[in-house]
């Protein structure tokens, strides 16, 4: 006789307790239910790729908007919840956000090396700045080349699914390419700070609003320039939204080593909490790094990008893109990832993935 729903939940909470309380405080740990989210055949807008999410912790739940290509080329965000961070307990079939010019999407070559859509939206982050009732969500929209896009939803809305998302404003200039902006979760001196490159320094505009008007651009650079001697050599972009802790802004962010530009690895900083152009530790290797087959294989092997962060208990959820076509999570203990980090002793980030029997 098969067990009931109910007490087969049961018993698949308390295999990942039992796991979770082995977890070390250097060691960020793959669940062996990963990837969490994969593509459907059956819902064609999402029946290619499935990855780099966006993440949010509303009412105790983590949401997602998830970058999803399917049949038609185009990429957009879905969403789907967690009741614990780990499972997905929710999923909507039909796509929640689509970036329009005009009436119809935006073409351009420069979206299709940027995950392999032919154009749309890419790669959310979603922030929640102090207790406002609104969500500010920024993304890689293929307009004019890649540029980066800000909306906002009420929270109220949010939550009871009513995509009354505001019109896009294009914050990045035209004819430049920018990725991966993200917005402080506080203000920081009064204002609103927006992070915008972390190549070859930290770069933070502060504003009053997060209106911009028409013309009103952050203007930007991405050096590119080779660090020697660093695991991290080639620094691409900050991935989740910063997370405030005693120790400072804790930033996750993308990166390559110089003798093998194959694989994208994810590393972390701890930012000055008054002024986070200062970068107080930076881990000396990677935090997460491609080693599963669902991480090297898919449209593009060897990749791992962390887009979304969340803190839930004393956990640290890591969600990221793996081959950019799932969505996988990586966790740790909140407070001795952090410790650790904060003393330059790791963490030391020798990933352990647990393995199903």
């Amino acid at each position: 006789m098969k067990p009931s729903p109910k007490r087969a939940v049961v018993r698949k909470k308390k295999k990942i307790q039992k796991r979770r309380g082995a977890t070390k405080a250097t060691t960020l740990e793959r669940i062996e239910e990963n990837p969490i989210i994969s593509p459907k055949a059956e819902n064609g807008w999402e029946a290619w790729q499935t990855f780099n999410p966006g993440v949010i912790l509303l009412n105790n739940k983590v949401h997602f908007l998830y970058r999803a290509i399917g049949e038609d080329g185009v990429s957009r965000f879905g969403y789907a919840a967690s009741s614990d961070g780990f499972y997905i307990s929710e999923r909507l079939t039909r796509p929640v956000y689509e970036h329009k010019v005009g009436q119809r999407s935006s073409f351009h070559v420069f979206s299709y090396f940027s995950g392999g859509s032919w154009g749309g939206a890419e790669d959310s982050r979603l922030v929640r700045v102090g207790d406002e009732n609104v969500l500010f969500m920024t993304y890689t929209a293929c307009d004019e080349g890649l540029r980066v896009a800000l909306t906002s939803i009420k929270v109220d809305d949010f939550l009871n699914k009513k995509w009354k998302w505001k019109s896009p404003q294009l914050i990045s200039p035209p004819n430049e390419v920018h990725k991966n902006w993200v917005i402080f979760p506080e203000k920081i001196n009064g204002k609103y700070a927006v992070l915008h490159s972390i190549s070859p320094e930290i770069k933070i505009t502060y504003l009053d609003s997060l209106d911009f008007a028409p013309g009103q651009y952050i203007h930007s650079c991405y050096n590119g320039a080779i660090r020697k001697n660093c695991w991290d050599s080639w620094v691409r972009g900050a991935g989740a939204p910063p997370i405030k802790t005693k120790h400072g802004w804790l930033l996750f962010y993308q990166a390559m080593e110089a003798h093998d530009f194959s694989k994208y690895k994810v590393g972390a900083m701890l930012l000055d909490l008054n002024d986070p152009t200062k970068i107080l530790h930076r881990s000396q290797e990677p935090v997460l790094e491609p080693e599963e087959h669902y991480e090297n294989n898919g449209f593009k092997a060897g990749v791992v990008y962390a887009t979304g962060a969340a803190v839930k208990g004393d956990k640290l959820l890591v969600y990221y893109g793996g081959a950019d076509s799932h969505v996988c999570v990586a966790h740790a203990f909140f407070d001795e990832f952090v410790e650790a980090l904060a003393k330059d002793t790791g963490p030391k980030l020798k990933i352990r993935a647990v393995k199903k029997k």
